[in-house]
């Protein structure tokens, strides 16, 4: 790893484009990762090139776990997404987005908790996997199994005939709805 600090990058005419009189500084340190050796070689490891804004110098040790980590955030914020419909939902109000957001996380929590107790149902192409490594999604794919077993503290539903519905002539109003956040300037 190598490091260039105190440069900051050209800002030719962003000035004018976000209504500056004069283009801002961003002094920053380039780094530089390159790597010997992969330990599955099948390709010549490419060159990293990252940039660091901070106050003070960077540790580079640091910035690159960092930098490592960040896959992992990214894929578990794409399956909560995704898999888990996080964003998914139109809500009418902030309490109700709250409300799903914790549980979704839940939900997840109780999948990576599953791992050591539900079967590997992979698919034809993957290869099997030691439970202590499920990931979640083939979790989710054994959990309907695990929930046969495990069965609910609910007692079944009970039918009540049909429901009456709105009264005639009755309308909700519009929705209530709440005014966009913007980030100032």
């Amino acid at each position: 790893m190598r490091a260039w600090s105190e440069l900051h990058p050209k800002t030719r005419r962003i000035g004018e484009r976000y209504g500056c009189e004069r283009s801002p500084v961003v002094r920053g340190t380039v780094i530089l990762v390159e790597v010997g050796k992969l330990p599955r070689q099948t390709r010549k490891p490419k060159k990293l090139w990252l940039w660091w804004s901070e106050e003070g110098d960077a540790d580079l040790d640091l910035l690159w776990k960092a930098y490592c980590r960040r896959f992992d955030l990214e894929h578990t914020i794409r399956f909560l997404k995704q898999t888990l419909s996080w964003t998914a939902p139109r809500f009418r109000h902030p309490e109700q987005a709250d409300r799903w957001t914790w549980l979704v996380l839940a939900a997840y929590a109780q999948l990576r908790l599953a791992r050591a107790i539900v079967a590997d149902r992979r698919l034809p192409w993957e290869r099997s996997q030691r439970s202590r490594r499920l990931t979640p999604t083939r979790v989710l794919r054994s959990f309907a199994t695990l929930l046969a077993t495990v069965g609910t503290p609910a007692e079944p539903p009970k039918p009540c005939g049909r429901s009456p519905g709105r009264p005639r002539g009755s309308r909700t109003g519009p929705a209530k709805r709440y005014a966009a956040l913007k980030k100032a300037a």
